[in-house]
């Protein structure tokens, strides 16, 4: 189980955090989790970070504003969305189309009103003590009805307990 070496949130160090590349799918598994831990287990996480939470109008999606844009797919924003698995930048001026063939990601779902598409960047089984860990790293560009115009972009880093 050392490639899951789960960080303890109390153990975690903000300053460590490196949000382009959770976006990016550029981070490994153990700095996610580490940050995710730490950012769920401390009410006062994303204001320590500077970032101020403001509705999405999804129940699905934690939206914030960062105090400074970063740079992600070649692109600026300040806004970022959390999914249930991960990080996803919030997008103006590019359309999702166009974002997922630029970063070689298959559209799954390609509509008039609605783009999905995933890459997976990494998946791994890991068998110890009786219990199956599968993980899977994929990178995403999608759209959604409450961010109209914009196009998410982001990471899904999930682990299924088997």
């Amino acid at each position: 189980m050392a490639s899951l070496a789960v960080a303890k949130a109390d153990d975690y160090d903000p300053a460590s955090l490196d949000l382009a590349a959770l976006i990016e799918c550029r981070a490994d598994l153990s700095a996610y989790t580490g940050y995710a831990l730490w950012l769920a287990g401390d009410p006062g996480a994303a204001s320590t970070l500077g970032w101020k939470e403001v509705p999405s109008g999804n129940a699905f999606l934690r939206q914030y504003l960062l105090p400074a844009p970063i740079h992600v797919f070649g692109r600026e924003t300040a806004t970022i969305v959390f999914t249930a698995t991960g990080p996803m930048a919030v997008l103006d001026g590019i359309a999702a189309p166009d974002l997922a063939r630029q970063l070689d990601v298959p559209a799954t779902v390609s509509t008039q009103d609605k783009f999905l598409g995933e890459k997976v960047v990494a998946e791994s089984t890991e068998d110890t003590g009786g219990v199956s860990l599968a993980t899977r790293i994929t990178l995403n560009v999608s759209t959604v009805d409450t961010h109209p115009g914009k196009t998410l972009a982001g990471c899904s880093y999930a682990i299924d307990v088997k």
